[in-house]
């Protein structure tokens, strides 16, 4: 009787120092009881690919569960696969800490369970041709990625079910395609279902069922533990295939070995299809879906997942400018790692360059406070092994976009200044806590804030008996408060952004972003030059009422002991009365230990007639203080954004936006400093 060869996967990652309660909860609801289902089937053949930092914390803080895992992987029901230590997207990290990454955790893996990986798991299947010459230098032979990308490449869905060669430059390296259907189908529909899915690839004799995939749809997922576990799913599923004489379990490599490739495949840059569609611009995003819609799901399916296609993975770099400087910081930091030769310099790049923070999409990524926050911890302690107690003014273009950049580094400080936008500060230091205060995030139109303003939608629903919803068509819960969150910023949110005003700028027409704007300076280039002392910034602009009239804005910096000595100096054309708002947007561990002047930020909303601002950072035991050479005005507001998650809406407060307000006539000169201190 024809089998079918079942190749089956799972991934298991959490974030680098995700929060210890995540952790548990993911162990408990999801990897610890997967491992004890097929701990009771060790004849069922399986793939695990888990992330080092991962395995580091189960070895260390769950042995039983460990031991479960060395258990299946000596009876040989477990083939491990590498991938990077860290869980990086490889395509955006240097060709030699690629190799260094994979090799780390393809030794960890055979000194651990006496395997050495042939098989790499391709971290949210991002795919470049160019890994290929990398990854076999590696000791790569194979990897998996969806079949929406040989789709992509003009595949039809039913050749795909066995693994396709490609090379680049001559060096081969071999492509299995992982089967959406079975990927909607485990563990969302009912076991007979399911089974009927994977006995559905028999063309040829040798046809295989291949389904690689997140381990956390199997218990931490919305509404998958009840159903995986307590109404016994897994055990049922496994029992019900090793029963089955149609198909048999397999290992990836045993099948690489002994079966011959379907043929050569060469594809094109291209991660899974929802990773496309939240790389996009928000509109275009909505154009995607339009066009997908009115070519109707069967004709997609079909024929359009052919040529119908969102964007490619680095256009996250793109789309959010605080994501390309992470991206481009750590570049920066992985061309002086062999200057440096420090170990510990080189662990924490490798740590940096894990994916998380980079991106957004249904998962919070990008827009989770505390995995940028963890991204910077590792920046700055590699910045602290790079320069030591040096104090240097630097410039650099890194973030491709033709402007200097220029980053002052004191014992205790790196201010990061962006002569593209505003000349702003972009990145604020602590050295010793490894914590950036400008690590704010912009408020932008997300392609899913359109669900807000909609009539709500409907689930995809099943019977009881037929299965549960993924987390890409389950309904969400909308709050209606929430829609008062959608506020879209014009200008970047980091410090010492400059607003030309009036007096309608107050604190409600801050945080809505509608205030009147008659400069040109908070979004604008700036020209630049620094030496060892001093940072000038300079733009020739103007005023618009709505004719022009030429302004020039200048603002100097000096790093000093204590933080930052500035001035700013602005004349123009005109004599109209205005205001002149200084923002500065800080971002915080603990918002609810946060003061300013003494008040809660709730309560600090509107402050009249003070020379400077004590803010309290509780959680670091730190005071900022901002003070400028004649009183002013303050507003303030919490700036949050709201993302998509797998719950549904999150509300996160991604800092404290604070402007400081001055009347003038044409021109203005001040001075001040931004100092910090221990409380």
């Amino acid at each position: 009787m024809a089998t079918t060869k079942l190749l089956f996967g799972i991934h298991m990652h959490q974030p680098v120092d995700n929060f210890r309660w995540v952790i548990d909860h993911a162990v408990e609801v999801c990897y610890a009881p997967f491992f004890e289902v097929m701990s009771r089937h060790p004849e069922f053949k399986f793939a695990v690919h888990c992330s080092g930092w991962l395995m580091e914390q189960i070895e260390i803080r769950f042995p039983d569960l460990y031991g479960q895992i060395r258990r299946l992987a000596e009876l040989g029901s477990i083939e491990f696969f590498t991938a990077g230590y860290y869980e990086p997207i490889l395509s955006v990290i240097p060709s030699e800490d690629r190799v260094t990454q994979v090799k780390m955790l393809s030794g960890a893996i055979a000194d651990a369970f006496a395997q050495q990986p042939g098989g790499l798991w391709l971290t949210e299947r991002v795919w470049e041709c160019s890994l290929i010459p990398d990854l076999k230098r590696a000791g790569v032979a194979y990897t998996v990625m969806d079949d929406y990308h040989f789709q992509c490449a003009g595949f039809d869905t039913e050749r795909l079910d066995g693994y396709y060669m490609s090379e680049e430059g001559g060096v081969e390296l071999g492509l299995f395609p992982i089967s959406k259907k079975l990927r909607y189908a485990l563990p969302f529909l009912n076991v007979e279902s399911a089974v009927r899915a994977i006995k559905s690839y028999h063309r040829e004799s040798d046809s295989a069922a291949i389904i690689f995939d997140d381990a956390e749809k199997f218990g931490m997922w919305p509404g998958t533990h009840a159903w995986v576990y307590e109404k016994g799913w897994l055990e049922r599923f496994v029992t019900a295939v090793l029963a089955d004489d149609a198909i048999e379990t397999a290992h990836f490599g045993d099948y690489y070995m002994q079966h011959r490739p379907r043929g050569v495949a060469y594809l094109p840059n291209v991660s899974y299809y929802e990773m496309g569609e939240w790389s996009l611009q928000a509109d275009d995003a909505l154009k995607l879906e339009s066009f997908k819609a009115e070519m109707g799901h069967e004709r997609y399916e079909a024929e359009g997942v052919k040529f119908l296609k969102g964007g490619i993975w680095k256009n996250f770099l793109v789309k959010y400018a605080e994501s390309n400087r992470i991206h481009k910081r750590m570049l920066e930091l992985s061309r002086v790692r062999a200057a440096i030769d420090d170990p510990e310099f080189d662990e924490s790049l490798y740590r940096l360059q894990t994916n998380d923070a980079l991106w957004h999409g249904v998962f919070g990524g990008l827009y989770l406070p505390n995995l940028r926050d963890t991204a910077y911890r590792y920046m700055i302690a590699c910045e602290n092994r790079r320069y030591g107690k040096k104090t240097a003014i630097v410039s650099d273009c890194n973030d491709l976009d033709g402007y200097e950049k220029v980053k002052a580094v004191t014992p205790r400080y790196i201010f990061r200044f962006d002569a593209a936008h505003g000349g702003q500060m972009v990145e604020f230091d602590s050295r010793e806590h490894g914590f950036n205060w400008q690590n704010t995030l912009t408020r932008r139109k997300e392609a899913y804030h359109q669900r807000m303003f909609e009539a709500p939608g409907e689930a995809m629903q099943h019977p009881a008996e037929d299965g549960i919803d993924t987390i890409h068509n389950a309904a969400m819960e909308i709050d209606e408060s929430l829609k008062e969150a959608v506020v879209y910023d014009w200008y970047l949110k980091h410090s010492f952004v400059d607003h030309v005003t009036d007096e309608g700028f107050g604190p409600e027409s801050f945080r809505r972003c509608s205030f009147r704007e008659y400069g040109d300076f908070a979004n604008q280039p700036f020209s630049v030059r620094h030496d060892d002392a001093e940072i000038l910034f300079r733009r020739e602009g103007g005023l618009y009422f709505p004719e022009k009239s030429a302004a020039v804005l200048e603002k100097r910096f000096r790093p000093t002991e204590a933080g930052l000595a500035f001035e700013i100096a602005f004349k123009s054309a005109s004599d109209r009365p205005l205001r002149y708002a200084l923002e500065h947007n800080f971002h915080f561990g603990d918002y609810e230990a946060v003061t300013i002047n003494g008040l809660s930020l709730d309560a600090a909303q509107k402050l009249e007639g003070v020379s400077s601002l004590e803010i309290v950072d509780g959680a670091l035991a730190q005071k900022i203080t901002i003070t400028l050479d004649r009183p002013f005005d303050c507003c303030s507001f919490r700036c949050d954004t709201l993302s998509q998650s797998e719950k549904g809406f999150d509300l996160t407060t991604q800092g404290v936006s604070i402007a400081q307000l001055l009347p003038f006539d044409g021109a203005l000169t001040l001075s001040g400093t931004l100092e910090v201190a221990n409380v």
